[in-house]
């Protein structure tokens, strides 16, 4: 799915004033920001500012009012769009694992190749055991979610959404519901994807991490960008008052 006018030297995904309501509550208020192939993003703010509404537009899992999305210069928003074809460039990680429980870990990543890519069962089989050893599970390919950790069961996901070939990946909060100690785990198979050139948009409260990995950060409150910035000059030298009094709160 990529606009045959597309090149590298553009933006991959690109939001020019984005705006979406659910009734009469707008959650979106005029988002615009680019972001470049194998740029990792980290998109920060307070409960209920529109951060996770933001990433589900980019895969069309919400449309917008008004406004432009693109991916690899393709409008997202428009009504001719092949979504599923949208959705096997952009792969999503979500809060809750959503595994199948009675498939093991190896065949839930198996699952949406073969039926949305028509790989044969041989090929996603090795490409299976391939993003397993990937995200450290070699050990646990025949464990069924409910034998495996929050942390391991997050880290099956991210190597589901990797079996489609994704050129952009977004995460909406993928450890907010883990233990501190296996969080550590899900952060680092991001951190390696994200070293491998992969382009990430994550929403985030872990500040270490965005800190440390992020190219361009920036902080939603209320349905608008508030600030943004490099992490060098965005966490030291904030300047909105909203920006300082959050990091002040979570720092």
């Amino acid at each position: 799915m990529t606009n045959n006018n597309w090149t590298p030297e553009q933006p991959i995904v690109s939001l020019k004033n984005v705006h979406k309501s659910f009734g009469d509550l707008e959650v979106l208020k005029g988002i615009s920001f680019d972001v470049m192939k194998g740029e990792v993003i980290c998109i920060i703010g307070p409960s209920g500012s529109g951060k996770s509404t933001l990433i589900r537009c980019i895969n069309a899992l919400n449309d917008i009012n008004s406004g432009s999305i693109k991916v690899h210069g393709l409008e997202v928003n428009n009504p001719d769009l092949n979504k599923l074809e949208l959705r096997k460039n952009v792969g999503m990680v979500f809060q809750q694992y959503n595994l199948f429980p009675h498939k093991t870990a190896v065949e839930n990543i198996m699952m949406a190749p073969m039926l949305v890519l028509k790989e044969s069962k041989e090929e996603v089989h090795a490409k299976a055991q391939a993003l397993i050893r990937k995200v450290r599970l070699e050990d646990k390919q025949n464990s069924f979610p409910g034998e495996l950790s929050g942390g391991q069961q997050q880290r099956v996901a991210i190597a589901r959404s990797l079996a489609m070939n994704p050129d952009v990946m977004l995460f909406d909060e993928v450890t907010a519901a883990l233990d501190p100690e296996t969080v550590k785990e899900v952060l680092v198979t991001i951190k390696e994807l994200a070293a491998e050139g992969m382009t990430c948009i994550l929403v985030t409260h872990e500040m270490g991490f965005a800190r440390e990995l992020a190219d361009h950060i920036y902080f939603t409150d209320r349905g608008i960008i508030v600030e943004h910035g490099p992490p060098a000059t965005f966490f030291k030298e904030a300047k909105d008052p909203r920006t300082k009094e959050f990091l002040s709160q979570i720092l």
